[in-house]
């Protein structure tokens, strides 16, 4: 792809960072991400448009309100900046694949999800639907644009089977996984899908081992205990875009290890009897 379009996306990526906070901060409260306009949670200012300039804007301010001069929350920051670079590495992993488009929007979303995970303890339905729908509706595209339509069907059964799997754990032992993880188990199914249902257990198996390993790093250090709540969508999360861009190497080696013989080639066995 391109550099300049690379730059572009990246770009579009700080833009859509901006609406991601706004959603971060609004849905799970239940408020419009589109009214009122954006204001100051401390003093009520409304943010004038030369001070609403993704990271820029924060970047020239330092950090602080206009008005009152009261600290913005460094998530506002880190998020347009985490998804600009994500887009960006995403043009450049993806290329003009037909996917990419469903690949933006499912990883803005699960960016939306894992700040609400780790600021609140939520994955709003409210994020996690409209997600799912865009995402889907892209790769539909994507599969009328190919004809790679039994992609479709693998998207959909690994959506389907990542929503039972967890409906299940959340049955058998509700205080393991909230349904708001069931959710986001069927839409990283439908996102991950599309290349192939080994992907999606890469991403549950690194976003479960993250989790663990920051579980036990903070009861090593005295700032947890077993019964501390950890956010574990925050890890979902970070496991499936760790899968998007780091995990063909992995997916292939195990195809290879699990599978001896090359793709297409089939080994004759003759057995021959004794007269």
């Amino acid at each position: 792809m391109p550099t300049a379009l690379v730059v572009i996306i990246g770009l579009l990526g700080l833009a859509v960072g901006s609406f991601l906070n706004v959603a971060v901060s609004r849905v799970p409260a239940g408020r419009s991400v589109v009214r009122p306009r954006s204001a100051c949670p401390q003093c009520a200012a409304p943010i004038a448009a030369r001070d609403n300039v993704p990271l820029v804007s924060w970047l020239l301010l330092g950090g602080r309100c206009r008005a009152c001069r009261v600290p913005i929350p460094a998530r506002y920051p880190l998020l347009e900046a985490l998804t600009a670079a994500l887009f960006a590495a995403e043009a450049l992993h993806f290329g003009r694949s037909e996917a990419l488009p469903a690949v933006l929007v499912f990883t803005a979303g699960l960016l939306a999800l894992a700040a609400c995970d780790a600021e609140q303890f939520l994955l709003p339905r409210r994020l996690v639907y409209p997600t799912l729908a865009l995402t889907a509706a892209c790769l539909l595209a994507a599969a009328a644009a190919t004809g790679q339509w039994y992609r479709l069907g693998v998207t959909a059964a690994c959506g389907a089977g990542g929503f039972a799997v967890f409906f299940a754990l959340h049955w058998v032992r509700p205080a393991w996984l909230g349904f708001g993880d069931v959710r986001l188990a069927g839409l990283l199914g439908t996102g991950l899908g599309w290349f192939g249902p080994w992907y999606l257990v890469l991403a549950l198996v690194a976003g479960s081992f993250a989790g663990l390993l920051v579980g036990v790093a903070l009861m090593a250090a005295g700032r947890a205990t077993r019964h501390t709540r950890l956010p574990f969508g925050l890890f979902l999360a970070a496991g499936s875009i760790a899968a998007l861009l780091a995990g063909a190497p992995v997916v292939h080696w195990y195809e290879s290890v699990s599978n001896p013989y090359p793709t297409g080639e089939q080994t004759l066995i003759v057995v021959r009897h004794r007269p």
